[in-house]
């Protein structure tokens, strides 16, 4: 990789690391990526005295506070205007929701009515029984998006958590890109638009389309890249506690975002650095020390500010202990690395729904264009040692995203992966495998600016062969990633809160002693009543959930594995069965009995049903169970319960039929 004081048009930048006209050996490609120190200089072994003073005095300019180029408003504009597109059916039909993954969006608009409510009511930050009453939910185990939800708060208050879900989803890919962008220009690679190459890349590859999709946590990637910057930063000499610190930071921040992203690039960047310490042990005998020193301290503080939060996660109420098995085993399909998302122009639905589990979880799907022209990359710049050190690590977490057996075109090859001697090891027990080729994207982006980066360098160097130079990237990029473009993200029409929920008029039936039951109780299937609660700021309660909670298998009660949905509950499985098309079993007193000991268990005031599919099969079960019939009440069917909660000595017998 090569360092010139040109972009890629050939123009000067001003903004160079090495001095103009200066050419920087491919072993330097090392040092842009962990030897830049303090300063940034990048310095080849044989550069003499005088072009290191002059690389220093330039770049002394280059700090953080420098203020744009135009090319760099340009820059990070594309990626406001890119996300905006991405998601423009979400604004401009405010009564939609994601298609694909709506369960995740009203979890999440669950999630941000929370963090309003921190701040407002300053409620208990990692745990809430505003669903699943009366066990609740431990929000360190879920993804509370803290860190968000948090800064968030005004607009949710203001507009609601649905359009802070949008502005949430924009924002995440708009900083994700414009975060990538400046770490890439500033540090790593001088061509603009070699950084915009990349991280264009990693902000719109297609695992993150497909993430976007009802995972804003996921794609909220923007400390992604400065994690990366500032572990690299580490080994500078007499700033340990200045970048142990700066580094503490940005992972206590990213870990009330999202720690599955957290955990993976700590082990990309474990294991890059670990190869390069001992690949550079002799030419650069004096950066390991400062680097430990520097990551003491970013161990100290950040275990210390996490200390009670994970606690609080691994061993506080409703925590469990990993995913159930069904899911540690969604290993991404071999054949979809080469094939392309349904989120991609070139995609195709019924092949991609082929290869993965569901449409958010297209975490592979790169296509054969950018897997060749990665390859080719990975040969071409192959006397970098962190050129290839990044291509091992893409490698391995390609086979890590197999699952424990690997699976080719949807057929089940019986040939075991990695991922078999790994799943059950603590931490990664709570990992999705196909998730780990997600990682891969980011690895992608940066050897894409690296690339760009070298026929930018060429064309300075060659102006005889500029022109063939330029027509070959263009061309080899374009054939890559111009398959790969998203395509705006689907929506549907959702079903509207209800009026019984808008106007208050649950009030008269829910308060502090009770909590509202909905006709099913929520889950994956049926999320509407966590929309429901977090637009009243949560003052509403609910039973029932659509969150991970641990398993409570009475044949097993050392079974603590994750659930996406509370414990079965007879009142809870009936309605299910019947939700889900099977005919309504015969209602007998020992029913009743169920059903009233269920109620008392989730202190209801009220049982909701609203217009839905079988909601007549619903009506006229709870009727029978109840013994009385419901009033219309708002928009949807309503049993006020109350009163035979609070009585214990009521008891359930046949009522009129319906």
């Amino acid at each position: 990789m090569t360092i010139t004081g040109f972009d890629s048009t050939g123009q000067s930048t001003a903004e160079n690391v090495l001095s103009r006209g200066r050419v920087a050996t491919d072993d330097d490609l090392d040092a842009e990526l962990i030897a830049l120190g303090s300063s940034g200089t990048v310095v080849a072994p044989t550069a003499p005295p005088a072009v290191r003073e002059t690389a220093d005095d330039q770049v002394v300019r280059l700090r953080w506070r420098h203020l744009f180029t135009w090319r760099d408003v340009v820059a990070v504009g594309t990626f406001v205007v890119f996300a905006v597109m991405l998601t423009l059916p979400l604004w401009l039909n405010l009564d939609h929701e994601l298609r694909d993954d709506p369960q995740d969006q009203a979890f999440f608009e669950w999630m941000l009515a929370h963090g309003a409510r921190v701040l407002t009511d300053g409620v208990y930050p990692f745990f809430s029984d505003r669903m699943n009453y009366p066990d609740g939910v431990n929000m360190m185990a879920n993804t509370s998006v803290l860190a968000v939800s948090l800064p968030l708060t005004p607009i949710t208050l203001l507009f609601g958590p649905h359009v802070a879900f949008n502005v949430f989803l924009t924002g995440a890919l708009a900083f994700t890109g414009a975060s990538w962008y400046l770490v890439l220009s500033r540090r790593f690679v001088t061509s603009r638009l070699a950084a915009w190459v990349g991280a264009l890349f990693c902000t719109f590859a297609p695992s993150m389309v497909s993430h976007a999709g009802g995972h804003p946590n996921i794609v909220s990637q923007f400390l992604v890249p400065l994690i990366i910057w500032r572990t690299l930063e580490l080994r500078v000499r007499g700033r340990a506690l200045r970048n142990g610190l700066i580094l503490a930071g940005l992972l206590i921040w990213q870990a009330f975002i999202n720690l599955e992203i957290l955990f993976m690039t700590a082990v990309g960047l474990g294991l890059f650095c670990a190869v390069m310490a001992v690949v550079r042990r002799r030419a650069h005998r004096g950066e390991v020390l400062p680097f430990v020193r520097s990551l003491g301290v970013t161990a100290a503080v950040t275990l210390a500010v996490l200390a009670y939060p994970l606690s609080v996660q691994f061993f506080g109420p409703q925590s469990y202990q990993g995913l159930a098995e069904f899911v540690r085993n969604f290993g991404a399909d071999l054949g979809s690395f080469a094939a392309y998302s349904r989120h991609s122009m070139a995609g195709d639905t019924a092949i991609a729904s082929r290869l993965t589990q569901n449409a958010a979880e297209e975490n592979a799907f790169f296509g054969w264009g950018l897997i060749v022209l990665f390859l080719g990359l990975l040969v071409w710049l192959r006397r970098s040692r962190a050129v290839l050190t990044l291509g091992g690590i893409a490698i391995l977490f390609a086979a890590m995203s197999l699952g424990p057996r690997i699976v080719l075109n949807g057929v089940d090859t019986g040939i075991p992966g990695i991922w078999a001697l790994l799943h059950r090891l603590p931490v990664l027990d709570s990992a999705v495998p196909t998730r780990w080729a997600m990682a891969i994207a980011p690895i992608v982006g940066i050897v894409l600016a690296f690339g760009v980066q070298r026929a930018a360098d060429m064309m300075c160097g060659q102006p005889a062969s500029r022109g063939p130079i330029r027509v070959a990237m263009i061309t080899a990029v374009a054939m890559a990633l111009v398959p790969l473009i998203p395509r705006p993200m689907a929506t549907v029409r959702m079903d509207p809160v209800p009026e019984f929920v808008t106007t208050g008029a649950w009030r008269d039936y829910v308060d502090d002693r009770h909590t509202m039951v909905t006709l099913p109780l929520p889950d994956s299937s049926y999320p509407d009543p966590l929309r429901w609660t977090a637009t009243t700021g949560q003052d509403l309660r609910i039973a029932g959930a659509y969150a991970l909670l641990p398993n409570q298998n009475p044949q097993d009660p050392s079974d603590r594995t994750a659930m996406f949905s509370p414990p079965w509950r007879p009142t809870s499985g009936l309605v299910a069965s019947i939700k889900q098309g099977n005919p309504i079993p015969e209602i007998t007193d020992e029913r009743r009995e169920m059903t009233l000991a269920d109620l008392r268990f989730w202190k209801a005031g009220v049982v909701v049903l609203t217009p839905q599919s079988r909601d007549i099969e619903l009506l006229r079960t709870m009727s029978d169970l109840l013994g009385f019939r419901p009033t219309w009440t708002g928009g949807a069917w309503v049993w006020d319960v109350s009163d035979l909660v609070d009585d214990p000595d009521t008891v359930l017998t046949g009522g009129e039929p319906f």
